[in-house]
């Protein structure tokens, strides 16, 4: 018999199952479900509408995907249940769900179903602004320990951010939850019948710390009376490492997946933290950025540092044996999209559309042969705000140097350049910490296609970069992760460190600096550090002032 690992990949839209052969590589079928509902941001399924800033989710179409498309992929290449050594699940976070006991979640229950609060809660619900600010402020005056390790300042995005926003908002939901949990932690819970919580999920969203456990009730009351006990009452649970086993497949669920019960499940990771073991990176060293419509910005480390932005720093949070960080940029692809949604031509599109080519293509080619520095623009990346370094979400975007020759091309080309000086001011912020970064190496989408980005990115950055081996980097980190869950005399691996180095994946092909560009984008990057503290360390705060007008008149 052939031994496969299946990972399970949960993206904002969807949900993949991928299927690989340990002892080959081989990625040998994937499935991908996408959720009925998909993101919920303008109203419920029963028609409430929902305020600006929310992202909601179903959580049915979760164990709904999970069945279709591992069945799927057994069933594309005729594997035998027993043939299966191990399941990973990756996820997005924080994304959060409030259950009861046993694992109904509240959406479900008659009395919740037109109570938005009862839903889960999207890693990009931005509903929590206020509590953020409020978590922020408290931590501050209490000099909580915890709070530089999160880089000085909380995020709207994570877990106790959210589910304060459910005790102001919906009191009822809060206190008939028997559980708050990361959406993570709720599909394992699912597969295995037991209730953990997987330290990537808990250290990264959560404040949740490998010495010292979760912040203390005194905290959790300055936050909220209601809140003293929220650790023993809705959050406590066995942590578990990467790298561990979370449990095994149940009799029930595993009918329903088409295989055997007993299977090991492993320790559930954040989506984006997976695609480090899936580029085979399990040592420190190098950066894993993956450059989606966000980037998020991984390293692992033997030291322990605060850094000013960095969303998390967790004990054997992403690779087992090491310290890992994490980063990010709010805006990339989302800003390039914009760009070619808004701005672009008819003549532009026109042209395209004969070629069969996408805008793109059409202004990449457009710009093969550019200097470096030569449109003469400066772009700041925070068209969706800021999370590192500034953790600051009521900034925006910034285009300077137009005149009435800049061309489409140029405009373009100086948003990517705004996402590369952005990565370069986090790679700073990591090596002024004494966290070397020698080398990048980038996923997804956007790299994969777009030569120029990486080269720019090398450029700016001045480092060597190389790109995923495969297209599926967060669902192979996963699956690594399931074979990490089974014995090492059925799969030959040690851990998961010595399977994500043989299966791991990243292209043969290094992208080097250019030292002509290397020189002049160091000039620019300079600029761009002059606008980026004159406009977002509140020495000219004209753009929350901006968003204050703007908000005022569409709220008349």
């Amino acid at each position: 018999m052939s031994k496969y690992a299946i990972g399970v990949d949960y993206g904002t839209l969807s949900v993949r199952a991928l299927l690989v052969n340990i002892e080959t590589g081989e990625e040998a079928a994937t499935s991908v479900y996408e959720y009925p509902h998909g993101v919920m941001e303008e109203h419920l399924p029963t028609g409430e509408r929902l305020p600006s800033g929310w992202a909601l989710q179903e959580p049915q179409d979760y164990v709904e995907g999970l069945i279709i498309t591992i069945r799927n992929v057994l069933a594309e290449k005729k594997v035998l249940p027993e043939e299966v050594i191990g399941i990973g699940v990756d996820f997005t976070s924080s994304t959060v769900i409030p259950v009861k006991a046993d694992r109904t979640p509240l959406c479900h229950l008659e009395k919740f179903t037109h109570n938005p609060h009862s839903y889960v809660k999207l890693w990009k619900h931005h509903g929590a602004e206020e509590e953020a600010l409020q978590i922020d402020r408290i931590a501050k005056e209490r000099e909580e320990k915890w709070l530089p390790l999160y880089g000085g300042k909380v995020s709207s995005e994570w877990m106790i951010p959210k589910i304060l926003e459910t005790l102001h908002h919906a009191p009822d939901v809060y206190k008939e939850a028997d559980r708050f949990m990361e959406a993570l932690d709720w599909i394992i819970w699912q597969m295995t019948g037991e209730e953990t919580r997987s330290a990537c999920g808990a250290g990264y969203k959560a404040f949740y710390r490998h010495d010292s456990g979760y912040p203390t009730k005194d905290f959790f009351k300055a936050l909220d009376p209601a809140m003293e006990n929220i650790v023993e009452e809705k959050l406590d649970a066995p942590i578990k490492s990467i790298g561990e086993t979370a449990g095994y497949l149940t009799d029930s669920i595993a009918r329903e997946l088409g295989l055997l019960a007993g299977t090991p499940v492993g320790t559930g990771i954040i989506d984006a933290h997976s695609s480090l073991p899936g580029c085979g990176i399990g040592t420190p060293g190098t950066m894993m950025i993956i450059v989606g419509t966000s980037s998020c910005h991984m390293m692992l480390s033997e030291t322990e540092a605060g850094i000013a932005g960095v969303g998390g720093l967790v004990k054997d949070g992403i690779m087992p044996g090491y310290f890992g960080y994490e980063a990010g940029q709010c805006c990339v692809g989302d800003h390039f999209a914009w760009f070619t949604d808004n701005c672009v031509p008819e003549s532009y599109e026109q042209e395209a559309r004969s070629r069969g080519i996408s805008i793109h293509q059409l202004l990449t080619e457009k710009l093969a042969g550019y200097k470096a520095g030569q449109s003469g623009l400066l772009a700041l990346d925070w068209f969706n705000g800021v999370r590192s370094p500034l953790m600051d979400f009521n900034l925006n975007g910034l285009i300077m140097g137009m005149n009435l020759l800049t061309k489409p091309e140029e405009i373009y080309l100086s948003l990517i350049e705004a996402t590369a000086y952005g990565t370069r001011m986090i790679i700073e912020q990591f090596e002024d910490a004494g966290v070397p970064v020698n080398a990048l190496v980038l996923s997804g989408g956007i790299p994969a296609k777009n030569k120029m980005l990486v080269q720019i990115y090398s450029d700016v950055c001045n480092k060597e970069i190389r790109i995923s081996g495969t297209d599926q980097a967060s669902a192979l980190g996963a699956a690594i992760l399931g074979i990490a869950a089974a014995p090492e005399r059925i799969t030959g691996f040690k851990n998961a460190n010595e399977a994500a180095e043989k299966l791991g994946k990243v292209r043969d092909e290094v992208y080097k600096p250019n030292p002509d560009n290397v020189a002049v984008y160091d000039k620019l990057y300079q600029e761009y550090k002059t606008l980026h503290k004159y406009f977002g360390t509140g020495e000219n705060d004209v753009m929350k002032r901006l968003n204050k007008i703007r908000e005022d008149r569409l709220s008349e």
